[in-house]
């Protein structure tokens, strides 16, 4: 899935672009890559090009900026350009797209500190030419300073390159929906989608700030050069948007369309609602074998609200699919019939496989049985979402379910669950007073005056992060209790990158992996259970992930590996579509309500945690929509190959 070429240049493709037919229902270039780094590498050989030939020149390079975990990939790459070619940003001048409002420049969110932590602190561009809104100018002084930001950018000479991320509310910079195309550098309010999106940051989103000073749509669209860049699927759905959908206040990075200049460079994940990937028989010829088939009938369905066996020929022509019916010489009868059991057969109660059952059809073997499990959840809410009806259903069949947590999840804890914790153990010491808890108050006094100190913005040090830590492990049994879990089948690996690390921050390291293939080692399972391959390759989930992929990766000659099956779920990272899914689990009624208790154990949940068992029954409806039988509600799961 990918249309990027090595050859070419990324800058230089708005302008050359000819829409092919693949293309032709998007309106900005928009080129897709294997994956981030490959994408991040080769710009910043652009972007290094083009500094080089200005320093030849004498001139400097005007260079706009983005943060977030999109563009760190991007500046890794600058930084090893810098360190190991001899890359100089003596000649580069930056504007920052935004930062946030109340915050020091000194706080570990800041987009300042952000900044200086990702890129400016090493390589060697001077201070003077680094420029990031200052969230911390008086209330009185904002239009002011918001003016000599917009005078600075043109004193420059104007941004020869600006660098862009895009939220989910389709935001660049923090230009939020109802942002006018000629808006310039302000003030704003946050959207609530993007404050919930920040909160894991700033660990609850109470603490996320609620207003933040911006660059302008109209000051953006007024670069020679635009590079919007999105990694995973939480970002597919507004890339189309973006991409493919009218020009709207609505969404701020479809502005980018007027652009003469503006490319998105996007990876596999984030493409995959593009139409000419999602529905590639609208633009052209396709193979259509078994999957591309499914794909296309559920589609059609979908788009007719009939179900699969009531499609006719006429249906399938006046959609843009007749040449499924006469490239493979069948009615539409025939094609009905094999994708409505395609379907049908992606549905089991018996997600480990059924003993002593004919499994041809089946998802899932039915030998060996009992069968040893593994379950891998990034953080300790990942599973309970994505498969907490599952977990109980195969816990109920026999099989020996070994439950990890790669990380504590500790920065999601908010702080009222630490301070009360402490506040109980310091008024149990106070009110026994009696020797031996001497220790026990002085421990909780210190978690409380680490909580008092650190402030609104502050940052946890190791105590509070571990006392965090301990008290989702408590929220975590709890929860597993409810979905049929003894306390042994929960393991936490509290994997470096995330106990050592930050949102948006993380970093793999060998450690990580090596503990992931000592679990593998020690475990040989069956069948795995795994979630964040198609995150943000910055995010929590993402990372875990790999650490597992990288560990599996050196099993491949393994007779155990080459008999275990790995199976794909979805957890904060949006959900599979309905052609993709190739493994069912229906839930009654009493177990989406068990699940629902599961997630409700956690203190620290959001709106979107806590909805969940809505996405669930609208899986079992979109089912129940192509003519299969009707459920409460799915869990859903595809296989993972490597």
């Amino acid at each position: 899935m990918s249309n990027f070429d090595d050859t070419g240049s990324i800058l230089g493709s708005a302008d050359e672009r000819v829409a092919s037919q693949q293309e032709r229902f998007e309106k900005i270039r928009t080129l897709v890559c294997p994956d981030s780094s490959v994408a991040s590498l080769k710009l910043a050989k652009e972007v290094a090009a083009l500094i080089l030939e200005r320093q030849a020149n004498g001139q400097t390079f005007v260079l706009g900026l983005a943060t977030g975990s999109t563009p760190v990939p991007f500046y890794r790459e600058l930084i090893r350009l810098h360190q190991n070619e001899n890359l100089s940003f003596k000649n580069v001048v930056t504007f920052n797209l935004d930062e946030y409002y109340g915050l020091k420049r000194d706080h570990p969110e800041s987009y300042f500190r952000f900044m200086h932590d990702q890129l400016f602190d090493h390589v060697d561009i001077p201070t003077e030419q680094i420029h990031i809104p200052d969230g911390t100018i008086p209330m009185e002084s904002v239009y002011d300073y918001c003016l000599s930001y917009e005078k600075q950018i043109e004193e420059a000479g104007g941004l020869d390159l600006q660098i862009l991320g895009i939220g989910r509310t389709g935001h660049i910079g923090f230009n939020e929906p109802g942002s006018a195309m000629e808006s310039t550098t302000r003030m704003i309010t946050l959207d609530r989608v993007t404050r919930q999106d920040a909160a894991a940051d700033f660990m609850g989103v109470a603490n996320v700030p609620r207003s933040a000073i911006t660059m302008g749509v109209g000051t953006i669209l007024k670069a020679k050069n635009l590079v919007l860049m999105a990694w995973g699927s939480n970002k597919a759905d507004i890339v189309k948007e973006a991409s493919e959908g009218e020009i709207t206040d609505r969404v701020s990075a479809s502005f980018l369309q007027t652009h003469h200049s503006a490319v998105f460079l996007i990876d596999s994940a984030a493409s995959s609602r593009l139409t000419r990937f999602r529905h590639p028989w609208l633009v052209g010829a396709v193979n259509w074998d078994a999957s591309m088939k499914k794909r296309a009938v559920t589609w059609l369905s979908s788009q007719l609200n009939k179900p699969i066996l009531k499609l006719v020929d006429e249906d399938y022509n006046e959609k843009g699919t007749g040449e499924l019916l006469a490239s493979t010489s069948e009615a539409a009868y025939e094609v009905n019939i094999d994708c409505f059991n395609r379907v049908q057969h992606t549905i089991t109660g018996w997600p480990g496989g059924k003993p002593n059952a004919d499994d041809s059809y089946r998802p899932e073997r039915a030998n060996p049985f009992p069968k040893r499990v593994l379950v891998l959840s990034p953080e300790p809410m990942d599973a309970f979402i994505g498969m907490g009806g599952t977990l109980n259903r195969l816990k109920e069949q026999g099989h020996e379910i070994s439950l990890l947590f790669q990380t504590s999840g500790n920065l999601r804890v908010a702080d009222v669950a630490a301070l009360n914790f402490a506040r109980v153990t310091l008024e149990m010491a106070e009110a026994i007073a009696e020797s031996g808890w001497e220790d026990q108050k002085r421990y909780a006094q210190s978690i409380i005056n680490a909580l008092d100190e650190k402030g609104e913005f502050g940052v946890d040090n190791q105590l509070v992060r571990r006392l965090k830590g301990l008290i989702l492990r408590g929220e975590v049994r709890d929860a597993a209790s409810v979905c049929g879990l003894e306390p042994g089948a929960v393991r936490f690996l509290d994997l470096p990158f995330y106990e050592e690390g930050r949102y948006r921050r993380f970093q793999r390291t060998e450690s990580d992996v090596e503990i992931m293939q000592a679990v593998l080692e020690d475990l040989k399972p069956d069948m795995i259970f795994v979630t964040g391959n198609s995150g943000d390759p910055s995010s929590n989930q993402a990372i875990a992930f790999n650490c597992f992929a990288e560990a599996w990766s050196n099993f491949s000659d393994e007779s155990w590996s080459s008999n275990c099956r790995v199976w794909s779920y979805r957890g904060r990272d949006g959900g599979f579509e309905t052609h993709e899914i190739e493994m069912a689990v229906p839930m009654s009624p009493d177990q989406l309500e068990q699940k629902a208790e599961a997630i409700r154990k956690f203190m620290s949940t959001s709106d979107d945690d806590l909805s969940t068992p809505t996405r669930n029954r609208e899986i079992a409806a979109l089912y129940d929509a192509l003519g299969m039988a009707e459920y409460e509600a799915i869990e859903a799961f595809c296989r993972w190959k490597g």
